[in-house]
């Protein structure tokens, strides 16, 4: 396999560039352009016309890389063609985000003074008051009953870590993008300027009135912890921390499928998971929750045990429930035998040949984002199921097939919090997508686009709300 295609099936979207270029009139040069951008490692994905002159061309080509050093060698090599000027380069993600990512848009038409009196003053006032003797119609009556905050403080934001509220704000539009896309939430992205746990708490406490739910987002472990349990108990809205629930039902689900791959039973399953952070101890807590019995967790420290002096308050936890074989030493070790590997760690720590040492069909989960704890092509040579946080390659365990159902579930059952059977029970109805048909090792968890999948996940949120004995009316 060649450099060039070897590099080619790792460009992605998310460096897509568009080139502005002079050219001549020579039909070839069309081929021409589209042979360098091949040979150079990228993929061309369009490529027009946009102005004609008796001696000249206009043309725009856009090209996706697999980073921004590789962007720059696809400009480059273009320009080494003869008659070839590249005028302008435009970076398309860059562009997408011009201004922003969403925007207010008025439900109600204002076209008269009639429209103006009725929605806002004096009309407004009855309703501001019918809410004031009954608050409970505030979910019906208002934005409330459709209102997401999406909250951080920009301290583990995706896989770039402590870059600041203001740096996380691009991807918090993005996440209330995904929820009005995926389940028709309005949501809202809430950068706070500060890392104080009680500041954190009391600010969300200060602003829950105009929310009918609380999405805590890339906020760093251990703190995210405390944040959110106090906010459970202050609150009667869901508060819902997606980097531990959302990815720890999306794993559930996607493990119950890989399971039925090797024709293994979670309760029979030896887990190895790879990171005891926010979305690792979520994961434990729910694969416990849901049936698993032998799960051992590894982190920078080692195997954690119960035995080891060197445990944080929050590997203790961790390490209480978990290794009922006892087991210490590395990586590598915690992987003899095991069924089940799921990283949600760091890039690289686990070399392809040991997958070998596991049980004789494994599974393979490597979600550490963007560059996963093993190479994804060369696991596959070594693991039944391989799974991982990317788009490139199948079976992408994405938190967007969970947050959007389970938010609009939450909202349309008037929900006051969040709890494990309603995660549980998400996860299912995510499994329950892929049918027996459509089950393989390349296809264990269905598509973020699936047109089910956020109303499936919401029912099942809705079904266990009112199954609950203190179900809410």
């Amino acid at each position: 396999m060649t450099e060039s295609i070897q590099r080619a099936r790792a460009t992605t979207a998310s460096y897509s560039i568009t080139m502005r270029l002079h050219t001549g009139t020579d039909p070839a040069v069309i081929g021409e352009l589209a042979t360098k951008v091949a040979e150079s490692g990228g993929i061309t994905t369009a490529l027009d016309v946009v102005d004609s002159h008796p001696d000249s061309l206009v043309i725009d080509l856009t090209a996706s890389a697999s980073d921004g050093d590789h962007a720059s060698e696809l400009v480059a090599a273009v320009e080494t063609l003869d008659g070839v000027h590249v005028h302008k380069v435009s970076d398309l993600v860059f562009l997408l985000h011009l201004g922003g990512k969403i925007s207010v848009e008025s439900k109600v038409n204002l076209r008269n003074r009639q429209d103006l009196a009725m929605a806002y003053t004096p009309g407004v006032g009855r309703v501001s008051m019918a809410i004031a003797e009954h608050p409970e119609d505030a979910r019906r009556l208002t934005i409330k009953g459709n209102s997401v905050a999406v909250v951080t403080d920009g301290t583990a934001v995706l896989g770039l870590g402590d870059i600041g509220p203001m740096a996380a704000l691009p991807v918090m539009e993005g996440k209330a993008a995904l929820f009005k896309r995926f389940a028709g939430i309005d949501a809202w992205p809430i950068c706070l300027d500060t890392t104080d746990v009680d500041e954190i708490v009391r600010t969300v406490e200060l602003i829950a009135p105009g929310f009918g739910g609380i999405n805590l987002e890339d906020i760093a472990a251990p703190k995210c912890f405390e944040i959110e349990a106090k906010l459970r108990e202050r609150l009667d809205i869901p508060v819902f921390h997606d980097d531990q629930h959302g990815t720890a039902i999306v794993v559930l689900a996607a493990l119950t499928n890989a399971l039925r791959c090797i024709d293994k039973k979670l309760p029979d399953a030896r887990i190895l998971v790879s990171g005891g952070g926010a979305a690792g101890s979520a994961i434990v807590q729910l694969l416990l929750a849901a049936g698993a019995v032998d799960v051992t967790v590894y982190d920078r420290i080692g195997l954690l045990h119960r035995d080891d002096e060197r445990l944080t308050p929050a590997w203790r936890s961790l390490a209480e429930k978990t290794n009922p074989r006892g087991l210490t030493g590395d990586l590598r070790a915690g992987l003899q035998g095991a069924d089940v590997f799921i990283g949600v760690s760091a890039p690289r720590i686990l070399d392809p040949l040991w997958i070998d040492e596991m049980a004789p069909k494994r599974v393979v989960f490597a979600l550490a984002n963007p560059d996963p704890e093993v190479d994804i092509h060369e696991a596959t040579k070594h693991a039944t199921v391989v799974a991982s946080g990317r788009s490139d390659y199948p079976n992408q365990i994405n938190n967007v097939l969970a947050f959007p159902g389970v938010f609009r579930g939450l909202l349309d059952a008037r929900a006051s919090d969040v709890t494990t059977e309603m995660l549980i029970k998400a996860a299912e109805a995510i499994a329950s997508v892929v049918t027996d048909e459509q089950l393989n090792p390349n296809y264990i968890i269905p598509s973020v686009f699936h047109p089910d999948m956020s109303k499936t996940v919401a029912k099942a949120i809705v079904d266990c709300v009112a199954k609950a004995p203190d179900a809410e009316g």
